[in-house]
């Protein structure tokens, strides 16, 4: 049996020790393989289109245009590659920008290497990895009066429990083998889910789910 092919990795970053540092990371995980970085986001820009890694490992505080800026221009020209925000802004305006971007994850700088790890494994696989404080503060945002109708009794009883596991933080295929259907089917369940609540992502979709 053929072992998976590793994810390859760039990082965009203009701290120099930064990028060593998660360089580093990167070349002692075994399925996790660093294919390039680079310190702006102009040469970025121009380079990564045609390598297309898996993940890309982005700053916002960037000489130049900043790392939002620069997944809003990368993002149509590589859709299968993941943006998982690394910085040091941890404010709703940033945090907002950023997933609207097309960033499918947000951590902050200082992260442990092991949660590092997971969240590029999560984001692969269909996750949005957040450090903790940023995803109380995505579930704040998205908080209603408690006169609001709950949103969830539009939902059928499988959408339900497939929204369920995907607050718990469960990826496509666990929520699958979970209630024993096909990761297409996940997927299309997901898809009516967003469109019952009005929502164009899993962090709205889960804000909703925990402040119903």
């Amino acid at each position: 049996m053929n072992s998976p092919s590793p994810i390859l990795i760039s990082i965009v970053d203009d701290d120099e020790k930064t990028r060593g540092a998660l360089r580093e990371v990167i070349e002692t995980v075994k399925n996790l393989r660093f294919l390039s970085d680079y310190g702006d986001t102009e040469l970025a820009l121009q380079k990564l289109p045609n390598e297309k890694p898996a993940v890309v490992l982005m700053d916002i505080n960037m000489p130049g245009k900043n790392g939002v800026e620069c997944v809003r221009q990368l993002k149509p020209l590589m859709p299968e590659t993941q943006f998982l925000m690394l910085t040091v802004y941890e404010d709703t305006n940033h945090i907002f920008d950023a997933l609207a971007a097309g960033a499918t994850g947000y951590l902050l700088k200082g992260t442990r290497r092991e949660e590092l790890e997971l969240s590029i494994e999560q984001i692969v696989n269909g996750g949005s990895p957040m450090s903790s404080g940023i995803a109380r503060k995505v579930v704040q945002s998205f908080r209603r009066p408690a006169a609001t109708p709950n949103p969830m009794a539009i939902l059928s009883p499988r959408e339900h429990s497939v929204l369920e596991l995907l607050a718990k933080g469960c990826v496509y295929k666990e929520i699958a083998e979970s209630l024993g259907l096909r990761v297409p089917t996940v997927d299309t369940y997901i898809r009516r889910i967003y469109e019952k609540l009005q929502v164009h992502s899993r962090s709205e979709a889960i804000a909703k789910y925990l402040t119903r």
